[in-house]
């Protein structure tokens, strides 16, 4: 029987906020439903993603680095207004979503899809069977309410919904207004999804790109004040608690031993105050290649195959999760083009207590500014807390110890570890070889694509 998936991604929840991370309560609301959903699961320590929102959602579709997309960037405005060039996962990648698609699952997406917002981009389009959300980021709720908005002539933002082998349909503009609302819609409409799934017999993967905790958290009125510390405490309430609802569902529907569960974050918390997050024991937030931009929160639960209670620090990533998926539900990966995923099954399973991952690229925009390899971190570039800043290339590399020095203060200034530097390299050397044979896809970039290059 193939098994049911719900992906749960929060967009910016960082390394600190949960309770099972040492959060909860700390940041003003406790999360039982994600406490209580680690203890029947697994708990990663050593969970990496991408450094921003499109490369982030772009690697979990795809099992890909963003380099090889082109979805290397945060797209900035409309792209159907003027000429900017078309934005969004190119029509030649092969989604998880396309994947179990084809083995006949029902797919669904619900929530932010943030990889393409024209048509031949959206969900629909990558091989989920109906979807509804906004095709872009939640900052753009500050537009219509501004006076001078109106005047440039630019369209706002809309919640939009559709099916495959149709065209994508507007609802109404994503305002302040709206925003409030959309995780709880989110919410519904994955439940209801669910039901129809079950009810025809269908195994599903329902993908759930939840809204909060990105700026500007605005919770909904069911919890405005319930934590008495402010917006953002309260929108960490929400999400748990949205988190419980879609739980709930699965038990009701009789499916919790036939469902994986995924709980986890595109990227790194927010510095924007007020609306920034925690890194929790880590240093520095998205945008960048610091470990607080790098590892999130993540938990998975399939009851009666991954063990109760586990934790591992092992090193996975993001893009593991579309190969060891597809594995656990019986589809096939792509073999015309490279796949960086890795498949984690037997870690998962309790079969091994290694993971076959041992080196992480960290790519920003398009600078592969660090590798990582087992505890190690060859940085190439200064880090920064400013994420508008342009970052400076370091004259000679850095090499951080993350057991002895998580927050990456005390760079290896000795000569006794520079041998850490010839792994890293030799790393890079090899991904720059699958490159070469197989070229990155720059639609998108108008000739500004720049391979990743280490001087």
């Amino acid at each position: 029987m193939k098994p049911n998936v719900v992906f749960i991604l929060t967009d910016n929840l960082g390394y600190g906020e949960l309770g099972c991370y040492g959060g909860g309560a700390l940041r003003g609301a406790p999360t039982p439903r994600a406490d209580a959903l680690a203890a029947e699961g697994m708990r990663f320590t050593n969970f990496n993603v991408e450094a921003q929102c499109t490369p982030s959602r772009s690697a979990i579709m795809t099992g890909r680095y963003a380099i090889r997309s082109g979805t290397l960037t945060v797209p900035i405005g409309n792209p159907a207004v003027g000429d900017i060039e078309v934005q969004g996962l190119n029509p030649y990648e092969v989604t998880i979503a396309r994947l179990l698609s084809d083995i006949g699952y029902a797919t669904g997406h619900f929530g932010k899809w943030h990889l393409g917002s024209v048509d031949g981009r959206l969900p629909n389009d990558h091989g989920f069977d109906e979807w509804y959300g906004i095709p872009r980021t939640t900052d753009e709720v500050f537009w219509p309410d501004n006076p001078h908005f109106l005047e440039a002539g630019i369209e706002p933002q809309y919640i939009m919904e559709g099916v495959k082998g149709e065209k994508s349909r507007r609802l109404k503009p994503y305002d302040l207004e709206e925003r409030a609302f959309m995780d709880a819609e989110i919410t519904r409409r994955t439940i209801d999804f669910m039901e129809r799934a079950v009810a025809a017999k269908k195994p599903f993967y329902a993908y759930v790109p939840l809204t909060q905790v990105h700026l500007p958290t605005l919770p909904h009125p069911d919890f405005k004040g319930a934590t008495g510390n402010g917006d953002f405490a309260d929108s960490l309430a929400e999400t748990d608690h949205r988190l419980g609802q879609i739980l709930d569902t699965v038990d009701r529907l009789g499916v919790r031993d036939d469902t994986i569960v995924v709980f986890t974050s595109d990227n790194g918390p927010d510095p924007t105050w007020p609306w920034q997050g925690s890194s929790g024991p880590w240093r520095g937030y998205y945008f960048t290649h610091m470990e607080g931009s790098l590892r999130v929160p993540c938990i998975i639960r399939w009851p009666g195959r991954i063990p109760e209670g586990a934790v591992t620090n092992e090193m996975v990533h993001q893009i593991d999760t579309f190969t060891t998926l597809a594995a656990f539900c019986g589809a096939k990966v792509p073999d015309d083009r490279p796949i960086d995923g890795m498949d984690l099954s037997n870690l998962l399973l309790g079969k091994s207590g290694k993971s076959p991952r041992e080196v992480v690229f960290a790519f920003v925009a398009e600078r592969l500014e660090a590798v990582k390899w087992r505890n190690w971190k060859l940085a190439f570039y200064e880090e920064t807390r400013d994420w508008f800043a342009s970052p400076q290339k370091l004259t000679m590399p850095k090499v951080f110890n993350l057991v002895a020095d998580p927050k990456e203060e005390y760079p290896e200034e000795s000569l006794r570890n520079t041998w850490v530097m010839s792994v890293c390299l030799k790393a890079i050397s090899a991904f720059q070889e699958t490159l070469r044979q197989h070229p990155p896809v720059p639609e998108g970039l108008k000739g500004r694509y720049v391979p990743p290059k280490v001087d």
